[in-house]
């Protein structure tokens, strides 16, 4: 038997990383720390620390991309350095944005013969952001050119996702949001004479409204535009922003009216890491004709060495995203876009039928129409003493769903509903297992009662 000589004086420190001085102490939260540590250490204590996020593919809140291909993984890491500001250093990353912009501008039936302008940005508040300044100045210029005074603008819309709230409040535009008719759960057309006049730089309608997944109907506003124009002489552009529905009427609603096919739709934003299915965080807006875009918005920047055109609200950004949006066209194609939205808005109706079928709940929105997404409420009726849907969320939340519940905006903020975005990645399976933790909450609650759960802070539309 070989004989084994131990040399205490070899003996090295454990390298497990639990064992280490670093893990034997609170991480810094307030101060750089004085020395380094391994690049393994580091990345152990922090990956720890990001295991007490939410998981995202239970965060049925959120419309954003919780899901991508490995082949979308390999590309974002291969562009992790790409500037995509720097279109010389990096001119086929620009070609690439260069086609998305084409491809959306042709999917949103852009006009023939018309020069049609658009870019991406970091998600459709910035895109939002930019198409309603190009409305402002357009608005400005043609008040300055009949002698009128243009200090007191306004944007008209329905109810709306919180960046046009930052807009109106960054750059001092009056937004006069439409309040909801008791039947309805999005802007009437019959509503907007009340609320245009000569300072209303344009109307904005949403094609998937974040609180109930349904559409605005952009066609009849158009047309009560064009009545407002004929009896008052106000020519009123209009804005779609169309976060989601952008890459989900195209492809399950095609015939649906709603974008460059209606000549008052100067511009169109939409998100491409939402139903676009790219990763965070890209969107994009496309104006129907370069004339649309004031001049004056444009920057020609030296940058490096070349003549930069550029619209945004920042400059050095990763190009990954864009790539991988120029992916997810060329990977799926019409067909493909058609076949996973398809999906999600079978799951959506097939979960809307059951959510409708436990008894107390009305189910508002089923993904029949406009979105994939699935909203409901109590029955007025039905409604326990003893918990709410605020109840319901917090004991979803124990299983991992984070299922959001919120008033409805006013006049209807009387009604709490709750919302499931159906987005890729929401299978069946998925949707059959949060069906199941509703009825057994459902169950619980009815047991035992709850009540003085409030909404969750935090939640934004």
């Amino acid at each position: 038997m070989a004989l084994h000589r131990v040399d205490r004086d070899r003996q090295q420190a454990p390298d497990d990383l639990y064992a280490l001085p670093w893990a034997g102490e609170a991480l810094p939260r307030y101060r750089i720390p004085d020395e380094s540590m391994a690049a393994r250490t580091a990345f152990g204590l922090v990956h720890d620390e990001l295991a007490l996020d939410g998981n995202s593919r239970q965060n049925l809140a959120t419309f954003c991309t919780t899901w991508v291909e490995p082949e979308v993984k390999a590309i974002m890491a291969e562009t992790l350095d790409k500037n995509l500001v720097d279109k010389d250093e990096y001119p086929q990353t620009a070609e690439l944005e260069s086609r998305c912009v084409h491809i959306l501008a042709d999917l949103w039936n852009s006009p023939q013969g018309a020069t049609t302008m658009g870019c991406s940005t970091t998600g459709s508040s910035e895109a939002a952001m930019l198409a309603g300044l190009a409305l402002q100045r357009r608005w400005r210029a043609r008040r300055r050119a009949a002698g009128q005074p243009a200090d007191r603008p306004n944007l008209v819309c329905g109810p709306v996702q919180v960046c046009w709230e930052k807009f109106g409040r960054y750059f001092d535009v009056e937004l006069r949001q439409i309040p909801l008719l008791k039947d309805s759960l999005t802007m009437r057309p019959e509503q907007l004479a009340d609320y245009c006049d000569e300072n209303t730089i344009g109307v904005v309608t949403t094609l998937g409204v974040t609180f109930t997944g349904g559409y605005e109907p952009v066609a009849a506003v158009a047309q009560a535009l064009d009545a407002l124009q004929r009896t008052k002489g106000l020519d009123i552009p209009m804005h779609v922003d169309a976060a989601s529905g952008g890459f989900v009427a195209p492809f399950l609603q095609p015939d649906l009216v709603w974008d460059f096919r209606l000549e008052r739709v100067k511009s169109i934003n939409s998100s491409g890491h939402k139903f676009g299915l790219a990763p965070l965080g890209v969107g994009w807006v496309v104006w129907r004709d370069a004339a649309e875009l004031p001049d004056e918005l444009v920057f020609h920047v030296d940058y490096l060495g070349g003549d930069m055109p550029t619209f945004a609200l920042n400059f050095s950004r990763p190009g990954g995203e864009v790539v991988a949006q120029y992916y997810n066209l060329l990977r799926l194609g019409r067909q493909g876009y058609h076949d996973v939205q398809r999906a999600c808005a079978d799951t959506a109706v097939e979960l809307a039928d059951a959510v409708g079928a436990l008894g107390p709940f009305t189910v508002l929105h089923d993904g029949r129409t406009g979105l994939p997404v699935v909203c409901w409420t109590m029955k007025p009726e039905d409604q326990p003493d003893s918990w709410t849907l605020y109840d319901l969320s917090e004991r979803l939340r124990m299983r991992g769903w984070q299922v959001p519940t919120y008033p409805l905006p006013a006049d209807r903020d009387d009604i709490v509903v709750q919302r499931v975005v159906v987005r890729h990645g929401v299978s069946r399976d998925l949707a059959t297992l949060l069906l199941a933790d509703i009825e057994k909450a459902v169950a619980e609650l009815n047991r035992r009662g709850v009540g003085g759960a409030k909404e969750q802070p935090g939640f934004h539309h």
